[in-house]
């Protein structure tokens, strides 16, 4: 492995605080040949447990892993700060606590990317990809690119943990691909209509039993519900749901109350399923934000 030191501040983390070091005069080229010496090491365990019958012959592959996965690592305990960076660096095993702190971080947000078995065993083939870089490389977006990553995961352990605390059915499926939005926007239609119980997958047929107060119709009681709902979650589950609503959360919810009228009545004629669900695809085409997807047999 080369690790070329440069003064780039796009570069990979690694890389920046080793030319950090040498530019101050803190590193000296013993401490510098101690950390390249454990890198390549790394990347030989690295390209021996993950490649082989894969890519073996790609040793260079498996260091741009090492430096990017310790860089990721590095700048996560080192809260992005280069002197502190540089003093972990330079302990015993400075590298190797970086790689697998990356590593650790890595595996914790591919936990629903992971459809089939994976060349790197629990981490997402195209996050890693994005994260590993040459020590030399001009832009790194390693750091972004696990941001982005997280914030995916942040999102789906909401829907798990809302699945759990307000469903029947709380299984989750990855490939259901749903949004966290129309998740918590359907909890809390389903509970306007219903009162404070578990949703089930009755909604289309239990609309046209009870009566649509007008009172419902305004965005200060949809607003009511929100905050009485998020009011019965955990603090950091509510923040997240807060934070992913979109601007037009309330008015969705509305639009879609006022479809539910308009649903019932058409149930109440009983018209034909066909009729019913051409009214949903000509409505879901602008957004039916909170309207249930389920099939009605």
């Amino acid at each position: 492995m080369q690790i070329v030191l440069r003064d780039s501040n796009q570069g990979p983390f690694l890389s920046k605080v080793l030319a950090y070091g040498q530019a101050e005069a803190l590193l000296t080229e013993a401490q510098l040949a101690q950390v390249k010496s454990k890198a390549v090491l790394m990347s030989l365990k690295l390209a021996d447990k993950f490649y082989n019958k894969h890519k073996m012959h790609l040793l260079e592959n498996a260091a741009f892993d090492v430096i990017g996965v310790a860089s990721l690592g590095l700048m996560s305990l080192s809260n992005h700060d280069l002197p502190q960076a540089l003093r972990l660096l330079l302990t015993p095993n400075g590298i190797v606590t970086s790689f697998q702190k990356g590593w650790s971080m890595l595996s914790s947000v591919s936990k629903y990317k992971l459809n089939d078995k994976s060349v790197y065993g629990d981490i997402d083939p195209s996050l890693l990809d994005k994260v590993s870089t040459p020590s030399d490389a001009d832009e790194w977006l390693g750091w972004q690119s696990y941001q982005d990553a997280l914030l995916d995961f942040n999102r789906e352990e909401s829907i798990v943990c809302l699945l759990k605390q307000f469903y029947v059915q709380s299984s989750y499926d990855p490939l259901d691909c749903l949004s966290l939005e129309n998740v918590f926007a359907e909890v809390v239609l389903y509970r306007l209509c219903f009162g404070p119980v578990k949703v089930k997958q009755d909604l289309k047929q239990r609309i046209a039993r009870i009566e649509l107060e007008e009172v419902w119709f305004s965005t200060e009681h949809i607003e009511q519900q929100i905050t009485l709902t998020l009011s019965e979650m955990p603090t950091q589950l509510a923040e997240t749901i807060k934070l992913d609503q979109g601007k037009y959360f309330t008015t969705g919810l509305l639009r879609t109350l006022t479809f539910a009228k308009i649903y019932r009545e058409q149930r109440l004629k009983d018209v034909s399923p066909e009729r019913l669900e051409q009214l949903e695809y000509k409505e879901g085409l602008t957004g039916l934000l909170g309207w249930p997807v389920y099939i009605v047999m």
